[in-house]
């Protein structure tokens, strides 16, 4: 995977992200009481992040039995209410033990 490719792919996150979190700033003067319209706005920056990181996770160079040790570990983490740092770290920490054994 090229350079210019993983930061298209980071910027193309963030903006998603910004946009999400700037449609009711822009659009909307008063508070949003909808509960629906709330929860939408809250989950759609974490449904879109992962869209387009597992794609990219699972055609890593590695087994897929690699990749799939560190999704596990990562969502272990994040069940646990791990910060992002310590997700991301997790996930790679784990991967890479698990890539040692050429599983």
């Amino acid at each position: 995977m090229s350079t210019a490719h993983i930061f298209t792919g980071i910027a193309i996150m963030a903006l998603v992200t910004y946009v999400i979190r700037m449609i009711p700033m822009v659009f909307f003067s008063k508070p949003i009481h909808s509960r629906f319209f709330k929860s939408f706005l809250y989950y759609v920056p974490y449904a879109v992040l992962s869209a387009m990181t597992f794609p990219g996770v699972f055609s890593a160079d590695l087994s897929v039995t690699v990749c799939s040790i560190g999704v596990l570990a990562a969502i272990v983490c994040a069940w646990f209410r791990g910060s992002l740092l310590q997700v991301a770290c997790v996930a790679a920490a784990s991967a890479w033990i698990a890539g040692l054994f050429a599983l």
